[in-house]
């Protein structure tokens, strides 16, 4: 029988995970845990019990579950006007547009929805220009990426990731790819030749663990990218808008990158929103008809995207970041946790890595659930801990314990 909106809300856990294992190509392994509502920091299950989100969807909830301003934001445009393609103008679009170029110190925007889409629309933007503007010969141009990278789930995207379950069965894959260890200057440097057109990096590769490069690399990779004439992409998805402390990752070692990708937290947590920030003299090399999106920049999400630069632009978020950021990994480095080999983070962005001894890290998160805690592993051995940046320090304290608590016992 059909089932309302309303009779799902008051459906139990138990059928709602049966529902999903049924019904859901099983391309995920989510905690079982089952959220009706969020305010904050804070989620409440369908049994009413309350957790702390300690994932914040990726970064994409930076600012926070339903922030009041970003939902008023949502609530008045939805009275208004939602879409009209790209087919027409709208009255919201260009204002997104002037005020991200203006946040990122750019002079245009291509507006998508998805970070995977940011990251393909930076790669036909960089192998374009390296035709047309560096002058690259035809079907040559080549992208230089680093190890342990993660871009996104396209075909095109995971053609050059080194994660063998993000390629296995999905080939043949796209070619014109390099890949060299992260955090290496000199190999990046050998791998540059003529037909180099851009270098595309994480300022802080999240999903391989929150690893930070070693100080200098974004330097040193700024300095190559400039005298070769490659363009330095900063793919900011998930590092940008407040995550590490600053406004962009890259911040933090004074670097300007020619092309930022961002995606997740412009959205608000509401609605999927990405862009491609760059020169004109970059971005200015697409013609009509040559790239696109449907729903890329609509009216409500351009609605969302403003509040969201406005917020930024208050500093308050990045300052929280860098304080508790601070805080948290200090304390967690104290607590002098047995079983843990590395704590690494830069804001509210922390990588906890295990020794085996200690069981996996899924393990240990579905342990901080029973704590009502809610984190997410990656690569057997790594627990994330990336909260919004919205949380306390009394929430923080509170988790804290039971992080320890958890881990000490593992």
């Amino acid at each position: 029988m059909p089932m309302s909106t309303d009779q799902a809300a008051g459906t139990r856990a138990d059928e709602l995970l049966e529902l999903a294992e049924r019904y859901a190509a099983h391309n995920y392994h989510p905690l079982p845990v089952v959220i009706a509502e969020a305010e904050g920091a804070w989620v409440t299950d369908v049994d009413g019990a309350r957790y702390l989100d300690m994932l914040a969807a990726y970064s994409a909830l930076n600012f926070g579950h339903r922030h009041p301003r970003l939902v008023a934001a949502a609530h008045r445009q939805l009275d208004r006007l939602t879409l009209t393609s790209r087919a027409f103008h709208n009255d919201l679009f260009p204002v997104f547009c002037r005020e991200l170029a203006t946040l990122a110190g750019k002079d245009m925007v291509l507006a998508m929805n998805t970070g995977a889409e940011a990251v393909e629309t930076a790669i036909k933007t960089a192998r374009k220009w390296g035709y047309e503007v560096k002058g690259v010969a035809p079907g040559r141009a080549k992208i230089v990426v680093a190890d342990g990278n993660f871009h996104g789930r396209t075909v095109t995207v995971v053609s050059f990731s080194t994660d063998p379950s993000a390629q296995d069965g999905f080939g043949p894959f796209t070619p014109g790819f390099e890949v060299v260890p992260y955090g290496d200057a000199d190999a990046l440097r050998a791998a540059i030749d003529d037909d180099t057109v851009a270098f595309l990096v994480e300022p802080i590769q999240g999903e391989a663990g929150v690893i930070v490069p070693p100080d200098g690399y974004l330097r040193a990779a700024r300095e190559i990218c400039t005298e070769r004439g490659v363009l330095l992409m900063a793919d900011e998805i998930q590092s940008g808008l407040g995550r590490t402390g600053t406004t962009f990752a890259v911040e933090h070692e004074g670097v300007v990158p020619d092309v930022y990708i961002l995606g997740k937290a412009l959205g608000g947590g509401i609605m999927p929103l990405s862009a491609v920030v760059a020169d004109r003299d970059i971005l200015g090399v697409f013609r009509p008809g040559e790239h696109g999106s449907t729903f890329g920049g609509n009216p409500l999400a351009s609605a969302i995207g403003i509040e969201v630069i406005e917020l930024l632009r208050e500093g308050t978020y990045q300052r929280a970041s860098a304080e508790l950021g601070a805080w948290l990994v200090q304390a967690l480095r104290d607590a002098a946790l047995p079983h843990v080999t590395e704590i690494r983070g830069r804001g509210l962005w922390i990588g906890i890595d295990l020794d085996p001894a200690a069981g996996t890290a899924r393990a240990i998160c579905e342990q901080l659930m029973a704590r009502q805690i809610l984190a997410k592993d990656t690569h057997e051995s790594t627990v994330r801990l990336a909260p919004p940046l919205c949380v306390s320090l009394e929430d923080l304290a509170w988790a804290l314990e039971r992080i320890v608590d958890v881990i000490a016992a593992a």
